[in-house]
């Protein structure tokens, strides 16, 4: 890994992978949804309008100068960042440069685009709404982190978005899309000098300015527990309770015990509540780190009478857990599927990009594989047991239920 900066301060990531013939690059913004206020839903806006044409591309241009050149573009909004990237063969690269860095630079945000973006971000409310786990995602995060910034929607509501003005989203992107808030990560096969060249010339032109620091009070509020009544088939319910955040001491090891709870074909829950009793075709655990903050998710779907005995049977599994603790050989299985799964995802150019970009701007360093090793190997026994301990009283957890029959949350879990 190779880090330089631009004339204007911009941190830029490179990784030189010379067996690639492809090269994966991400331009991250230090931009997301905890960073709104009255305009929620504005990070993700901006990343939709991004595509929708500049000064130099309309919005078919955009797409058809990537595809011609056999260029995947695409974009996410997170809490906390907003990634644009490509993936390009590396005798394209500095074309498809040129594209995505006049959509972050040059865009219009012309007011008739807006308007009609707008009408697909409502559908994209809806398409939520009708899907349980996305849905219940979301507001299980709202009860976990209530009252501070990570509670907010990605995709903010109808009305908030409805709000948003020009004069917002340049207002947005004059404080946001500045070069110390931005990272650029690049991997795979590349000249290394050319691409240096092509960088600059793209952004070198963005702005200087600093970028506010965030601040963020992690509080700790009552447990909120609440039924949604939808027109489904099966109950879907979600159990959220404060996780870590990145850099934490049990950050392994919280992921870890997700693991052993839920987190595969092998794990307790999905052994005993799907396996051995039939109970759900879908349970889970996981844990979710941000960079002030944490979660963490149990999930199952279960049909509505047999709800209760699920939560029974997880119930069962958490105290358990907590009780006997882990064995040896089950630490040792869920520690090696955890290297695999980070070897294996690092087999890709884009996997590296991803975690390079996210780590550089969120976290200011990037992690070297032996170090993520070692603190992976360095969980012990001892260390699930007592996050067993914290997780094993239900009375911690906030719950979600969206389901076609009502429930008593709280006579279930109590």
């Amino acid at each position: 890994m190779k880090t330089i900066k631009l004339s204007n301060g911009l941190t830029v990531v490179l990784e030189s992978l010379p067996y690639s013939p492809s090269v994966s690059l991400g331009v991250w913004i230090r931009a997301g949804a905890v960073d709104e206020d009255k305009n929620a839903g504005i990070t993700h806006f901006i990343e939709h309008m991004m595509f929708k044409g500049t000064k130099n591309r309309s919005y078919r241009q955009i797409s058809e100068d990537l595809e011609k050149l056999g260029t995947a573009v695409n974009a996410f909004t997170t809490k906390e960042a907003t990634c644009y990237y490509i993936k390009s063969l590396s005798a394209n690269l500095i074309k498809s440069l040129d594209v995505i860095a006049d959509m972050v630079t040059e865009s219009l945000f012309d007011p008739s685009e807006m308007e009609k973006e707008k009408g697909v971000i409502y559908e994209e409310m809806k398409m939520i709404e009708d899907v349980p786990d996305e849905l219940g995602s979301d507001l299980i995060q709202e009860a976990v982190f209530a009252g501070t910034p990570l509670a907010n929607r990605i995709i903010g509501s109808p009305e908030s978005v409805g709000a948003i003005t020009r004069d917002d989203v340049l207002a947005y992107t004059g404080k946001r899309y500045t070069a110390p808030g931005m990272v650029i990560a690049c991997s795979g096969m590349y000249d290394e000098a050319e691409l240096i060249a092509a960088l600059e010339k793209g952004f070198g032109i963005i702005s200087a300015a600093a970028v506010a620091p965030r601040r963020y009070e992690a509080l700790q509020l009552p447990r909120k527990r609440e039924t949604i009544i939808k027109d489904i088939e099966q109950t879907h319910l979600f159990l959220g309770s404060k996780g870590v955040r990145f850099n934490d001491s049990d950050m392994y090891a919280l992921n870890l015990y997700a693991t052993i709870l839920g987190g595969g074909m092998s794990s307790r829950l999905f052994m005993t509540v799907r396996e051995e009793l039939g109970l759900a075709y879908s349970v889970y655990a996981s844990d979710g780190p941000y960079v002030d903050d944490g979660q963490f998710v149990i999930y199952v779907g279960a049909a509505d009478e047999k709800t209760g005995e699920a939560v029974s049977a997880i119930g069962d599994e958490l105290a358990k857990l907590a009780e006997k603790g882990v064995e040896a050989d089950e630490l040792t299985k869920v520690k090696e599927q955890y290297k695999a799964s980070f070897v294996f995802r690092r087999e890709m150019n884009s996997a590296r990009m991803f975690s390079a970009g996210r780590n550089m701007l969120l976290l200011g360093r990037i992690y070297p594989e032996e170090e993520i090793m070692a603190g992976v190997d360095a969980v012990t026994e001892e260390d699930i047991k007592r996050l067993a301990a914290r997780y094993a009283d239900f009375s911690h957890y906030s719950a979600i239920a969206i389901s076609g029959a009502g429930h008593d949350l709280d006579a279930m879990l109590d």
